[in-house]
């Protein structure tokens, strides 16, 4: 990459006709958007839109159910269907073979239907495949629940950031768009809790409870205002807007950047697959799915799907391993949630990469000590320790700001195609690390999370040269300057 991210962010700003023309009508100030913040563009938050929000992230809980479901139900499936290792092993990872399929149509359901149809559409189908689970006899219609559970999430791994960073104002999007991840991380763990106490059909019949909430929940949110404005629906768009930023709040600033954004955009073809590859789009792309495969290739997934097996195999409690992970990763979230638009983007990334690369060396470490039978007494706490720090770090910022950053950085007439694409990129990534581990820990365990340490580590210099700050800035600004029309 011949330029850096500055030199990029700097020649979008001074060639991007869409923002020369929305600074020298006074809608924006500059590249950073001070004169759009004046008239109404940082606003409070009002109750609707933390209605929206909570309705928004049910789905992100459901997101969260899903994942957490396959470990406390395991054993009573395997007993009651009278399930092999293998056989079980086909139920969890289909999973994610169905948000594959689900996130490659996401972006078009939500651009043909709408942000609200398409979390509608998801919810369906995960009540059908929590349905489905619960009352399986068979091996057969057990699979079929979880797949048809996995493309619900798919879908809703796609709008719900997406619908998020649409609704609500530049100074609160970031904190807002990562409530998304800590409502996955309250979903997977209140799911490990509840199922430590309920059998496992009942705990698949309580999946669906989030999920008809936000069904019921939908019918009382606005659609997202940029999507009615892409589809011509001005008056719709600027009536939502108002609803969202209260009735007295001046959104005459905003309004108009939405406007005059889709208006020239509308003059575009709306981008297909294959015309994200274009020249024009290289750098949200190189972003966007960058971000992604370091998240996935970092090993998050090893340790959230594995970390009993971590645990027990590194000489530690797997139960009191799992509970202390539950307690760091909440908080942290919230931490990250708290911070986002404070701090910014980048400097949390880069220190929550820092700590995943640290933590996955401190856990080799401790691998490594084991099989050179060298303080055996300290390397399982030091693995604890490992994996305690991996998993705060990334709560604090890996986990959640890639997805922020997704939803920011595409401009919406290639949203759809660039956001489906990164998403099944994830969940491709997702699905490859989890298939992957137990023959990479067979092979060495030391090296597998010194492997780990050192793509995390390569995430700390990606993320410093390349990953723009969108820390105050509206979605128009930050798309015209990184993709100039």
């Amino acid at each position: 990459m011949r330029k850096s991210r500055d030199d990029i962010e700097e020649e979008g700003r001074s060639r991007g006709p869409l923002l020369d023309k929305l600074s020298k009508d006074g809608i924006l100030d500059g590249n950073s958007g001070a004169g759009y913040e004046a008239g109404g563009g940082s606003s409070s938050v009002t109750g609707l839109l933390v209605l929206t929000t909570s309705v928004a992230v049910c789905g992100s809980y459901v997101f969260g159910s899903a994942v957490g479901y396959s470990s406390p139900a395991q054993s009573g499936i395997m007993e009651d269907l009278d399930l092999t290792p293998a056989e079980y092993s086909v139920f969890g990872s289909i999973l994610t073979i169905g948000a594959m399929i689900g996130a490659a149509v996401s972006g078009k359901i939500a651009d043909f239907v709408g942000r609200r149809a398409d979390m509608g559409i998801a919810e369906l189908m995960c009540m059908a495949g929590w349905i489905a689970i619960g009352l399986s006899d068979v091996e057969a219609w057990l699979n079929v629940g979880r797949f048809m559970l996995g493309c619900g999430m798919g879908l809703l791994s796609y709008v719900v950031p997406i619908y998020l960073a649409e609704i609500t104002p530049k100074n609160l999007r970031g904190g807002f768009a990562t409530v998304h991840q800590l409502m996955i991380c309250c979903g997977v763990s209140l799911t490990y809790l509840i199922g430590a106490f309920v059998a496992w059909r009942a705990l698949a019949f309580i999946g669906i409870i989030p999920c008809v909430l936000q069904l019921l929940g939908l019918f009382l949110i606005p659609e997202s205002p940029r999507w009615l404005a892409k589809v011509g629906r001005m008056k719709q768009s600027e009536s939502a807007l108002t609803k969202l930023r209260g009735n007295h709040a001046d959104i005459s600033n905003e309004a108009a950047e939405i406007r005059y954004y889709t208006e020239t955009l509308r003059q575009l073809p709306e981008a297909g697959t294959f015309e994200l590859f274009k020249r024009k789009y290289a750098y949200s792309l190189l972003v966007g799915v960058g971000l992604m495969v370091l998240q996935q290739f970092g090993g998050v997934n090893a340790v959230a799907f594995y970390a009993s097996y971590i645990f027990i195999s590194a000489g530690f409690s797997g139960s009191i391993g799992t509970i202390a992970m539950v307690v760091v990763q909440v908080p942290m979230t919230t931490l990250g949630v708290l911070l986002m638009d404070k701090s910014g983007r980048r400097p949390l990334l880069l220190v929550s990469a820092a700590g995943t690369c640290l933590g996955c060396f401190l856990t080799g470490l401790s691998f490594l000590l084991q099989d050179l039978k060298v303080w055996t007494g300290f390397s399982p706490f030091l693995a604890l320790a490992g994996v305690l720090v991996y998993t705060g770090s990334f709560s604090l910022g890996m986990g959640g700001i890639p997805w922020v950053i997704m939803s920011e950085i595409f401009p919406i007439n290639v949203k759809g195609s660039a956001g489906s694409l990164v998403t099944v990129v994830s969940w491709l990534g997702s699905w490859i690390i989890s298939f992957a581990f137990s023959f990479m820990m067979d092979w060495s365990s030391p090296g597998t999370f010194f492997i780990f340490s050192g793509i995390c580590g390569f995430t700390c210099v990606f993320v410093a040269k390349l990953v723009p700050e969108t820390k105050g800035r509206t979605l128009e600004e930050i798309q015209a300057s990184l993709n100039p029309l």
